[in-house]
């Protein structure tokens, strides 16, 4: 979660740790479920913990399925 603020007190990290891991499923390794970041820590490029090299193929990052189309076609505006 970004933030302007760094946290003001230690119990931001202990809460942000009662959030739990996720565990990836694909290689077993554990991930922060909720992880905080100034966003100064941001653009100095401190990342986020998260699967990266299977995310293509991971339901973790499964796409939305498209809407689907109910035939209406958009009309002009008579110009």
């Amino acid at each position: 979660m970004p933030s302007k603020c760094p946290p003001a007190d230690p119990d931001s990290q202990a809460f942000a740790l009662s959030a739990g891991f996720y565990t990836h499923k694909m290689n077993e390794q554990q991930y922060p479920r909720l992880q905080l970041r100034t966003m100064k820590e941001l653009m100095e490029g401190k990342d986020i913990k998260r699967p990266s090299n299977v995310a293509a193929v991971d339901e973790t990052f499964k796409k939305a399925p498209k809407a689907k189309s109910k035939g209406h076609e958009q009309t002009g505006l008579g110009l």
